[in-house]
């Protein structure tokens, strides 16, 4: 058996979750680590970090033995719209607030995909918003202006 980790999903995947808990645990590295009875601020990125390298080792060690490949191509448009919806997301943030943001994140973020459908992405940004508020502004209380000037804080 041949060993081709050149087109490899899993093992890409794997290794990418790799270094994002390798960032982020050097990161942590700074903040003062506590117990698992008095954490401190480094205590939870760290063990998360931990969580992730390790989910990474076992998606990277899935496709080695899987050797399931890459399908399909790079989508040039995909590649420039999702990043563009999340730097509109954080200008519009400041500047309309939380709910404007996010409508416009998701309708730009799924003008990347083939199949746009009003009706479908309308409804999504329905009930994601609708999660977000209550998740974000009122579960965790975070305190984003909801419409800028009109309401929130």
């Amino acid at each position: 058996m041949k060993l081709d980790i050149r087109n490899n999903k899993d093992f890409f995947a794997g290794l990418f979750l790799i270094l994002l808990g390798a960032i982020a645990m050097i990161i942590a590295r700074d903040y003062p680590m506590g117990s698992a009875v008095r954490m401190g601020p480094g205590y939870f990125p760290t063990v998360l970090s931990g969580i992730l390298i390790l989910m990474g080792i076992y998606v990277m060690a899935q496709g080695l033995k899987s050797g399931e490949k890459i399908q399909g191509n790079w989508s040039l448009r995909a590649l420039i719209v999702l990043p563009a919806s999340m730097v509109i997301f954080g200008i519009l943030m400041e500047a309309a607030g939380f709910i404007p943001a996010l409508v416009v994140l998701i309708f730009v973020a799924a003008a990347a995909g083939r199949e746009f459908k009003f009706l479908e992405i309308t409804l999504l940004t329905t009930g994601l918003t609708i999660a977000s508020v209550l998740g974000f502004v009122y579960a965790l209380g975070l305190p984003y202006p909801l419409i800028k000037g009109i309401w929130g804080y």
